[in-house]
């Protein structure tokens, strides 16, 4: 089988990765192809320079080279409607519907949702304009959380601590800080507790676990600084017990495919739920509707199931037919390693080096925001550039892999954190 893989990052280099190994490729004479991809998913898909915002040429594309399943990693393809546009032309997908993508390209889309179906998460508050949401301030206590609508490249998140702040914090968003995705801002409610992601693949009707990852969004050791798309993550996230899955799914992520399914909006594809883990109990804070970056990067480290035959069964609606998929015992952890200036203007143009150096020393490197320059080296060209990700029977081991592979490595121009896991590091090192 043909296999078509949308998207450039970090993310998209450990699906290619793991597509590759797949039998729907491996048994079959398939190709792999991506667009636009990077050096890394490179090694090992056929890169194709498509117009995403084209849907008549990827469609094109699709039918020139018979094209058996077409996965969408990021988000703003499936905000866009390019799911639609091909299955339309009769292709399978993996990837929801531009309708139900909302769930991630509107915040308060989800909110009115959850209401509708009585999930639990933060009371809110909608507002379209400045006036609005200062007075919408006056329903909530410091400290303030405010939520560009539309999408925002996973920086669209405010949290002031007090009421200047959150009105110097809105004139910016509505001012235009984050573009259209400002142009209307969600006011939440501050929930106590810690942050994790679960993660399941639905076909609309069947819902199936896909693990649990806890991200660090602060750019800075201690979670500290501004938010990033996320700096480092491992899987999988212990303190998200059995029960609390249980729960995620009973009363989160079930009442969600239903509701949506009953409104004529069914979700196919992989849903990502971000959770606090509250006093009361676990509560959605926002949904995606793509696999995270950096969470798939350790959640395809540790699926020893057949990733193809998954998505595939998404795409064709029969996910009941196969088995649960299978992970492993070990743990993982990636390390971001960013450009200097990021999360701001990134420093582009910077030198990569002994990668291979890195991997053996137990790690594998997933690219991010990488190119090749005229004279074909390696080099840093986005915010996040590489996802140093390592396994161990503990989340320290796995630390301590990971953060060799990245002391082998020769980018100079780069910064990462220099704890990420340490909420769980704490807790293996209380249980001992």
């Amino acid at each position: 089988m043909n296999i078509l893989l949308i998207g450039s990052g970090g993310r998209e280099h450990a699906l290619a990765w793991k597509l590759a190994q797949s039998r729907l490729i491996a048994e079959n004479g398939g190709t792999l192809y991506a667009s636009p991809g990077n050096p890394g998913v490179a090694q090992h898909a056929t890169l194709v320079p498509l117009d995403l915002s084209n849907h008549a040429q990827v469609v094109a594309f699709c039918t020139e080279q018979g094209i058996g399943l077409v996965v969408i990693g990021p988000e703003l393809p499936l905000v866009d409607g390019l799911s639609d546009s091909l299955r339309a032309a009769g292709f399978a997908v993996f990837g929801p519907s531009q309708a139900a993508a909302q769930l991630e390209g509107s915040k308060g889309f989800t909110k009115d949702l959850c209401e509708r179906a009585g999930i639990p998460t933060a009371g809110y508050v909608r507002t379209t304009s400045l006036e609005q949401a200062v007075e919408a301030l006056d329903r909530f206590a410091a400290p303030y959380v405010l939520k560009a609508d539309g999408l925002a490249a996973g920086k669209g998140v405010v949290i002031a601590q007090d009421r200047a702040e959150a009105e110097a914090a809105l004139d910016d968003m509505f001012g235009g800080s984050f573009g259209q995705a400002g142009a209307e801002v969600v006011i939440e409610e501050f929930m106590e507790g810690e942050e994790v992601s679960f993660f399941a693949l639905t076909d609309g009707a069947v819902i199936v676990p896909f693990g649990s990852a806890q991200d660090h969004k602060r750019v800075g050791d201690g979670d500290t600084g501004p938010n990033t798309g996320g700096m480092g993550a491992y899987s999988p996230a212990r303190v998200l017990t059995s029960d609390m899955r249980g729960e995620v799914l009973s009363k989160i992520v079930a009442p969600t495919v239903k509701t949506l399914a009953d409104e004529g909006t069914p979700y196919a594809g992989v849903l990502y739920a971000g959770l606090m883990l509250t006093s009361e109990g676990p509560k959605l804070v926002e949904y995606n509707c793509r696999f995270g970056d950096p969470e798939c990067q350790v959640l395809m480290m540790r699926l020893q199931s057949d990733l193809g035959e998954y998505l595939l069964a998404c795409a064709n609606y029969s996910l009941g037919a196969l088995p649960a998929p299978q992970f492993s015992t070990k743990k993982a952890l990636t390390v971001v390693m960013a450009a200097d200036g990021y999360p701001g203007t990134p420093a582009k143009g910077g030198r990569i080096a002994n990668i291979e150096v890195a991997e053996a020393a137990g790690a594998k490197v997933f690219h991010a925001g990488t190119a090749l320059d005229a004279e074909g080296r390696l080099v840093a060209n986005g915010g996040r550039v590489l996802n140093v990700t390592a396994q161990g029977d503990s989340v320290a081991e796995a630390q301590d892999a990971a953060y060799r592979a990245v002391d082998a490595l020769d980018f100079p121009t780069g910064f990462c954190r220099r704890d990420i896991g340490w909420r769980e590091i704490e807790r293996e090192t209380a249980a001992v």
